[in-house]
């Protein structure tokens, strides 16, 4: 029901593991643009398109944006090591060659954002300390909070456009590029970049992304001023924005971002940087709890960093996921476990089978309480038609809910009230034509329905209308049978709880299905 986002790359590029991938629960694939160039993700978007018609299973395609995102870049790829006490300058001359000594950055504004004092991250991944390049995630006061696997810099000195810092901690860097993060400091870049833009109107346009994760988003404005950029880009205009809420900016104005986006990406690595660790889980569930309120999918990042590296996650990690499903998250997504990571299939599965047992305890009850008196009085002509359609099928114990839809907003209500069974949406393709050619919509539609906490979507045959009469309606219906019945999730005599449109009508039946 909890759906995975996997990210594709490195490791997992090849039309063997991408199959693999998609059969053990990915239904999402994200395309990383701070690292790759476009022709790069190209390759392994066309491998992905082969894994999903041989292994038939839906995939919808998100791209990450870099956004403002502040790198140090090593065009040697040699390792770098650093000794505690020492100095090392962060220089915005990329000519210069990353040492001991000197690090380019990939921003000249680093010195007016800083002051002494300050503190900066540095690692190739954000994560929790457990890799020797990455940095652990929280503000250090003084040397004994620190970890040897961990490298923090303490702005000592500023001078023109370079920052002088002393090295807090040893350290090995090794890759060609590591992320910077200056916690709590508001770094004068826009969040989507020109560099953005180009990918978005030549990768995206061509690719016809799914989802467009905003990276860094800090405002409502960010938000409006992608779905602009996005309206001028043809069919881009269905295109859903992810805000990637990433730090302390992000979540003040959180409210009005949320109201903006199509959902919310909870980038915890970023996060952790600039939150205490004991604020970290109260943010994630006020902002699950909204998202879940105003039915936008939340999808949380950093569960298994450990699986990067290992077979098994930690205990903690895995009950990091379990509380992610129990507090209403509609995804989960893997980053750095499925890029790089040595087992990106076995993590995919076992995040899985750790999100279908939280399921299981899902107090699915108090949640539809909850929700309704959330919505309160009087409920919208929707709203009264899909909750009472959960609440029906909770009360006949049905096997499944099939909802008709041309827009999947029917079916994503329905989600929004986390019904204990699958909802087959099944999406019934529209005729419109831009004045030069005629098409049909639907495709969309549907592969956006992959990251809705359990929504499972089919594409109808456009020669039946959604709100056409009931003969019709019965083959499409028959067609979602039977896709329930080769799911496994409809057996002989189950109940059936369906949802749909009969002319200006919307109507709720329940059947019950013969041998």
């Amino acid at each position: 029901m909890t759906k995975i986002v996997g990210t594709l790359g490195l490791r997992s590029r090849s039309v063997e593991v991408i199959s693999s991938c998609l059969q053990a629960g990915m239904s999402v694939a994200r395309f990383d643009f701070s690292w790759g160039d476009p022709e790069y993700h190209q390759e392994t978007l066309e491998k992905l398109r082969v894994a999903v018609k041989t292994t038939k299973k839906l995939c919808a395609v998100m791209l990450d944006t870099v956004g403002p995102e502040l790198q140090v870049i090593n065009n040697t790829e040699k390792c770098i090591s650093l000794h505690e006490d020492g100095i090392v300058v962060l220089t915005p001359d990329q000519g210069q060659e990353a040492s001991s000594e000197v690090l380019p950055i990939n921003f000249s504004g680093l010195s007016k954002a800083v002051k002494k004092g300050d503190t900066i991250f540095v690692g190739q991944y954000l994560s929790t300390g457990s890799e020797t390049t990455s940095v652990w995630l929280e503000a250090v006061t003084d040397d004994s909070c620190m970890t040897a696997n961990n490298w923090v810099e303490q702005v000592d000195e500023v001078k023109g456009e370079d920052v002088l810092c002393v090295i807090k901690n040893t350290s090995t860097l090794a890759g060609s590029v590591f992320t910077l993060h200056a916690s709590q400091i508001r770094i004068d870049l826009p969040t989507i970049t020109d560099k953005d833009k180009e990918v978005i109107s030549t990768w995206g346009v061509k690719n016809k992304i799914d989802f467009l994760s905003l990276s860094f988003t800090r405002h409502a404005e960010d938000v409006r001023e992608a779905r602009g950029f996005l309206s001028k880009l043809g069919d881009l205009n269905q295109t859903q924005i992810f805000a990637k809420i990433e730090n302390v900016e992000g979540l003040k104005y959180f409210d009005e971002i949320l109201q903006e986006a199509d959902g919310i990406i909870l980038s915890r690595g970023n996060l952790g940087i600039d939150l205490p660790p004991e604020k970290v889980f109260l943010f994630q569930k006020a902002a699950v709890y909204k998202c879940n309120m105003a039915g936008k999918p939340a999808v949380v990042t950093r569960v298994v960093d450990s699986m990067t590296g290992n077979l098994r996650p930690t205990r903690a990690e895995a009950t990091d996921v379990a509380n992610a499903v129990l507090d209403g998250s509609d995804a989960i997504l893997l980053g750095a476990e499925t890029l790089r990571g040595l087992y990106p299939v076995e993590t995919i599965s076992i995040v899985g089978k750790i999100c279908a047992e939280a399921e299981k305890v899902f107090n699915q009850d108090f949640y539809f309480k909850k929700t309704v008196k959330y919505v309160g009085e009087p409920m919208s002509h929707l709203e009264s038609i899909v909750s009472s359609a959960v609440r029906a099928a909770i009360k006949v114990k049905a096997s499944v809910i099939i909802c008709f839809t041309s827009s999947g907003r029917a079916a994503r209500l329905i989600a929004k009230y986390r019904p204990t069974m699958p909802v087959i949406s099944v999406v019934v393709p529209r005729l419109k034509t831009n004045q030069l050619k005629w098409s049909f919509s639907g495709a969309f539609e549907a592969r956006q329905s992959l990251i809705v906490r359990g929504l499972f979507p089919i594409l109808a045959d456009p020669r039946h209308p959604a709100e056409s009469t009931n003969a019709t309606n019965e083959t499409v219906l028959k067609v979602a049978l039977d896709y329930g019945k080769t799911s496994g999730v409809i057996k002989s005599h189950d109940r059936v709880v369906i949802c749909q449109k009969v002319g200006d009508s919307s109507v709720v039946k329940i059947i019950e299905l013969e041998d």
